[in-house]
């Protein structure tokens, strides 16, 4: 059995795989000072609800991070309590997908674990959307090749900043308005949001397909509930697309030697 670990800047989502089946996940908030033993103590408490434990059932954890605090302490816990070490999705973990930002250390890994489940599973030309902490677009070409991409602020952040920055406007739940004329603040402040990504969205896709032709757009990240079915452009919404990436990624390395 397979642990896959996404640490996002807000939350970390964690799955396990029976082979190729995705059969638990859990989401907890990213807390970049949490040490190895914190970690353990979480990650157990999730892997007991199953019935599992750090010394049975488990072979093998592959991870991406964008918090270094946190990958350096996962790196120790795995290999503390699973006693092997991780597979990293960092500079030389072999993914199958060229990297051609002019400095390829800068692509986040989990922008290269979507990637990788995107063009396995749909082929290229592609564009992975995933709404998290921020909204990231990435462009994988036909030929296997991240091109880039775009970072643009997310939906808690722009809400966030709005209330923090606007002293009349107030912090909302960020949901579907009831229509785009809005008639209350708080409607309005939903549709700027959430209507507004989607049209940045579709605009966003519009623009890259002119210069990458038509794309097979797919969306991830846990606000993605939030905005898919009020975008023209997305053509499947896929919730763990990233874990699908580490598994396949974890495929594709040796188990690194202690």
């Amino acid at each position: 059995m397979l642990l896959a670990i996404d640490v996002g800047n807000t939350e970390t989502v964690v799955g396990m795989f029976q082979g190729d089946k995705l059969t638990w996940h859990w989401r907890y908030s990213t807390v970049g000072a949490r040490t190895a033993d914190e970690l353990a103590l979480l990650l157990g408490g999730f892997l007991e609800q199953q019935g599992l434990s750090f010394s049975r059932q488990i072979t093998g954890v592959a991870l991406a991070s964008v918090v270094p605090d946190q990958t350096q302490a996962l790196r120790t816990m795995v290999r503390r309590y699973f006693h092997f070490p991780p597979v990293v999705v960092e500079p030389g973990t072999k993914t199958g997908i060229a990297i051609l930002y002019d400095n390829p250390k800068d692509v986040g890994a989990d922008r290269i674990a979507n990637a990788v489940a995107a063009f396995t599973r749909y082929g290229g030309p592609a564009i992975v959307v995933d709404f998290g902490t921020a909204t990231t677009f990435d462009v994988i070409s036909a030929d296997a090749e991240y091109l880039g991409g775009v970072i643009a602020p997310g939906l808690r952040i722009s809400a966030r900043a709005l209330a923090q920055a606007a002293a009349r406007l107030p912090t909302v739940e960020i949901l579907p308005p009831r229509s785009v004329i809005a008639k209350s603040t708080v409607e309005s402040v939903q549709a700027g949001l959430v209507l507004g990504t989607a049209s940045m969205v579709d605009g966003m896709v519009e623009r890259i397909a002119k210069e990458l032709g038509q794309p097979t757009v797919i969306a991830t990240g846990g606000l993605a509930d939030l905005v898919v079915a009020q975008c023209a452009s997305v053509d499947h919404h896929e919730p763990w697309l990233t874990l699908e990436g580490l598994r396949l990624i974890f495929e594709r390395n040796p188990a690194p030697d202690d």
